[in-house]
């Protein structure tokens, strides 16, 4: 009898074990790697020199104690995984979806406990997440702040001047000039210096009036909106969202966690913000809408070049004697390698500042080498809405330019090269982290447009990454 009972606990326990099969590489755990970790871990600079495409690589790469099987604690594939969400050495980190699901990092550990079997020739590869999340920031979101912005103009009544206004979210102040709309000679001419072709023939512009940011919006604007303690998904809404305990601010989509510190040791306070996609720029100006009551965006190029000239025909808005940019602008020549605080040269005619160098400005234009010739037809309020998404227009040069991208003519396009380093996939829609001369500043139009024109200047990236 006792001989039975225990014949009968043994069958059990073996009939357990076999229960219990072994976690399967191919199955389980290859895809919780190829979705959230081996685009980081791979490639010629891996993060923390951790290769995971291959057995071989991901054993014996990196500083040791990646994977140690048989010991998930003392395994870095796992313990990186279960630190707070906030720690530096989360993986994957927020920016890229972190962190994973509770199942996941169970499965990983009862992986590495039964010895980390990878088949010998079994490589990985990156691969993007699909996701059905469905985002708040949508046309019935714009539709809202639509309807904010008209009741404010109601309360704004008068005539357009200068002001200064306060961020509510942040308390940070920033100021617009009062740009009186009329009709300007858009583009160079043929005897300008360095001139480019794209840069003509001259054509009559009208634009509308319109307020322009004094200065290129700088870190102290743009940061909190960059930095936030909320779990975003890749498109930068928030994870916790709900319509009945948030605002329309909070539906706004945000960056995600930026890849490395975005002003490179440049500077912060006082200096402008720099390498955001013009996805990202657009939101910031989606996000400020949203607090204020006033409808911001990017300029078009035929605004920009309006508000650089402020009622000047030369090269510059100072002349056409390169010998002067330092006195107006931070290029090569002057800049030290970095770019510089915001408002410490000349201003041009109009008051506005750093239209000549400091950071190139994105504008909400296409860029494309023929844009005289497309609004010949209508040089009226010129706009080349976006279909691609590079190149897209910039203005202004850098502060590592030399004079000639300074002209109040020049023109520029976005180029995929401008975030080479991002090792995501996909590569974010928030960061041209390539582009460290690259930033913007924002418009008012004094015509409040559609909802359906408002979405698409928010918009106008979103779609085509």
């Amino acid at each position: 009898m006792k001989l039975r009972c225990l014949l009968s606990v043994s069958i059990c326990f073996l009939s357990g074990s076999l229960n219990a099969a072994e976690v399967d590489f191919v199955k389980e755990v290859a895809p919780i790697l190829e979705f959230n970790c081996v685009s980081c871990h791979s490639g010629d600079e891996p993060d923390g020199d951790f290769i995971l495409t291959s057995k071989e690589m991901a054993f014996d790469s990196g500083s040791g104690g990646a994977i140690d099987p048989g010991n998930p604690d003392d395994s870095m594939l796992y313990t990186m995984t279960i630190v707070e969400r906030t720690d530096d050495e989360l993986m994957p980190p927020l920016r890229s979806g972190g962190p994973l699901r509770k199942e996941e990092t169970e499965l990983l550990k009862k992986w590495i406990e039964e010895g980390a079997n990878w088949p010998e020739d079994v490589e990985l590869k990156a691969k993007a997440k699909k996701s059905t999340h469905v985002s708040p920031d949508d046309f019935e979101l714009v539709k809202k702040i639509h309807a904010k912005i008209v009741a404010q103009a109601e309360k704004e009544k008068g005539e357009a001047a200068d002001y200064k206004n306060t961020i509510p979210v942040t308390e940070v102040d920033y100021q617009m000039i009062a740009v009186p709309g009329g009709e300007f000679l858009m583009g160079s001419p043929e005897t300008e210096e360095f001139r480019k072709p794209e840069e003509g023939p001259q054509t009559k512009v009208t634009v509308d009036p319109f307020w322009i940011g004094k200065y290129e919006v700088t870190w102290d604007e743009y940061e909190p909106f960059m930095i936030t303690q909320v779990d975003r998904y890749k498109d930068g809404s928030r994870k916790d969202f709900k319509s009945d305990e948030h605002t329309i601010v909070d539906a706004v989509s945000q960056p995600t966690p930026p890849y490395t510190e975005m002003s490179f040791g440049m500077g912060q306070h006082g200096y402008p913000a720099i390498s955001m996609t013009q996805h990202a720029a657009n939101k910031y100006c989606q996000w400020l809408s949203a607090q204020t009551g006033h409808f911001y965006r990017l300029p078009t190029e035929a605004e920009w070049e309006y508000a650089c000239r402020a009622g000047t025909t030369s090269a510059y808005s100072f002349g056409d004697d390169p010998d002067q940019l330092t006195q107006y602008g931070w290029f090569y020549d002057n800049a030290n390698e970095k770019y510089q605080k915001v408002g410490l040269k000349k201003p041009n005619p109009w008051g506005i500042y750093d239209m000549h160098g400091n950071v190139m400005e994105w504008t909400a234009d296409q860029y494309v080498p023929d844009y005289f010739k497309q609004i010949q037809e209508d040089p009226n309020n010129p706009y080349i809405k976006p279909v691609t998404l590079y190149p897209r227009s910039a203005r202004g040069g850098g502060w590592d330019d030399d004079p000639d991208r300074l002209r109040s003519a020049a023109r520029r396009g976005s180029d995929a090269l401008w975030k080479q380093q991002d090792p995501q996939l996909p590569k974010s829609v928030w960061y041209h982290t390539n582009a460290q001369q690259l930033g913007f500043r924002i418009i008012r139009p004094k015509k409040i447009p559609s909802p359906e024109e408002m979405y698409f200047y928010w918009n106008s990236a979103k779609d085509v990454f």
